[in-house]
C-alpha cells in the first residue's frame, strides 16, 4: 500500500534537534558507545537543518546542561547515576554542552537546555513555545532511539503536535535496537520519513515569501 506524500507547511513546521552536543555525541561524549552509533548521522542533521533553515522552519536545538555544580541531575534513574561523573565538570558555558560543529546554531536558531531529567521536553517550555509562534509539526532529529527520542514524540503527540521522525538522521545503540525503536515504536507516534523526503516536502511548499529565521 503507498504511503501518501509527507505534506509539511513551512510556516508550522520546526526541526527540532535533541542532544546533539559535544559531550553526548562528540568527541568528548561520556557516552562512547552512542557517539560512535552518532557519527555517520551528524551530517545528515547538518543537511537537515542548513535545508529547513533556507526553506524559512524554525529550528530548536534541545540541550543538557547541568547546573549546581551537577547537584541538578536526576539521581533516581541508572542512566543518570552512570554519566554522573563525566559531567561533574559541565557548566553553562562549557564545550561539553555546545551543538556539535557538524549541526551547528545559525542565526535565528533557538538553544533551549534542560538541568534535570531524563527527557528532553518535560516541565519545559517547548511545547508553549512552539505553539506561541504558531508550529503545529515537529521534526524530530538527534539521539537517543533509547530513551529521548521516544519519549520526546509521545510527549509532543500527547501536546497535540504532529510529529515527523527523521529516519536516517537519528541514532541510538546498539544500531540493531535502534532500527527496532524505529519500526516498532516510533511508528506508532509519528510519520517515519527520510532527510530527502522532508526536504523534498519543504521544497514543495516553500514560496517566494518564506524567510530564512
Amino acid at each position: 500500500m503507498p504511503r501518501p506524500e509527507l505534506a509539511l507547511e513551512v510556516d508550522r513546521t520546526a526541526l527540532v534537534v535533541v542532544e546533539c552536543q559535544n559531550g553526548v555525541v562528540g568527541r568528548d561524549s561520556g557516552l562512547p558507545d552512542l557517539a560512535d552509533a552518532a557519527k555517520p548521522v551528524l551530517p545528515e542533521i547538518g543537511r537537515l537543518a542548513r535545508a529547513v533553515r533556507e526553506a524559512g522552519c524554525q529550528v530548536v536545538h534541545l540541550t543538557y546542561a547541568p547546573a549546581l555544580g551537577n547537584r541538578s541531575s536526576n539521581l533516581k534513574t541508572p542512566l543518570l547515576v552512570g554519566i554522573r561523573d563525566s559531567q561533574a565538570h559541565w557548566t553553562a558555558d562549557h564545550p561539553a554542552v555546545r551543538v556539535v560543529d557538524e549541526i551547528g546554531v545559525a542565526e535565528g536558531d533557538l538553544v533551549l537546555p534542560r538541568h534535570t531529567g531524563v527527557s528532553p521536553t518535560h516541565g519545559t517550555e517547548l511545547a508553549k513555545l512552539l505553539r506561541n509562534v504558531g508550529i503545529t509539526t515537529v521534526v524530530l532529529a538527534g539521539v537517543s532511539l533509547n530513551v529521548a527520542l521516544p519519549v520526546t514524540a509521545a510527549e509532543l503527540a500527547d501536546e497535540g503536535f504532529a510529529v515527523v521522525v527523521a529516519r536516517d538522521a537519528v541514532a541510538g545503540t546498539p544500531v540493531e535496537y535502534g532500527e527496532s525503536v524505529l519500526r516498532y515504536t516510533l511508528r506508532m507516534l509519528a510519520t517515519l520519513a527520510t532527510v530527502d523526503g522532508i526536504v523534498a516536502a519543504l521544497g514543495r511548499t516553500a514560496g517566494p515569501t518564506d524567510r530564512s529565521r
